[in-house]
């Protein structure tokens, strides 16, 4: 009787995670549907700035939680994918009630697509190796408040590749504030958030750096 017991408790707490696991890839699907639809409905309305905040932000924001709250880097990458996908296909869906059917609709052009696609799925599953204890949890931190960072200063700097007057300085300042308040938050002491935050800084740093490149007067060596 006690190893019937035994072997019951376990196969109940196999069906809890199996169902646990169903509800969390639901969960992304309907997540993903839900914010590429508002994406598209709200494009072109009310003032720029919303718009800016959106997207990509309301995006990546959604991947980062579906990743961080996978049961394994397997099902963080699954489930991530799921989402972005299902946001892309959401959007493709608003852009026919517009009567503008589009397979570029995220990232403006085929490649943007893949390239939106991939940091997505790539912020996902740095999201689930946040939650390790070690160094490496500290460098997946680092590396996720180092690319929204870098798509802050890439997007608010005049002349970079991804330019956009609107978002100086509100829209720039908020997400910048809120990318290095999420890089703290998520390490657990004081000796991580340093290490997170100086990968962030460095890396950032870098990338502002080479996104410099084709502006003139930014990168000495190409003028």
């Amino acid at each position: 009787m006690n190893d019937t017991a035994i072997d019951y408790a376990d196969f109940a707490e196999y069906d809890r995670r199996q169902r646990g696991i169903e509800r969390h890839m639901l969960a992304a699907f309907l997540g993903g549907l839900v914010v590429g639809l508002i994406g598209m409905l709200m494009s072109g309305k009310g003032p720029g700035w919303v718009g800016q905040i959106y997207y990509p932000y309301a995006y990546l924001a959604l991947t980062l939680v579906v990743g961080a709250t996978a049961s394994g880097f397997g099902w963080a990458l699954l489930t991530t994918f799921l989402a972005a996908v299902s946001m892309l296909v959401a959007a493709m869906g608003g852009s026919v009630f517009r009567g503008d059917l589009s397979f570029d609709v995220i990232g403006d052009s085929p490649a943007g697509l893949n390239w939106t696609l991939a940091m997505l799925v790539g912020l996902g599953l740095l999201a689930y190796l946040t939650r390790r204890r070690d160094r490496w949890g500290d460098v997946a931190a680092g590396l996720v408040g180092a690319v929204l960072l870098t798509d802050v200063v890439d997007r608010a700097t005049p002349g970079f590749i991804g330019d956009v007057r609107e978002f100086w300085p509100g829209p720039a300042l908020v997400v910048g504030a809120l990318a290095v308040l999420l890089v703290i938050v998520v390490r657990r002491s004081a000796r991580g958030r340093v290490r997170a935050l100086a990968v962030t800084a460095t890396l950032a740093g870098v990338s502002a750096f080479v996104l410099a490149g084709p502006v003139p007067g930014w990168f000495p060596l190409l003028v």
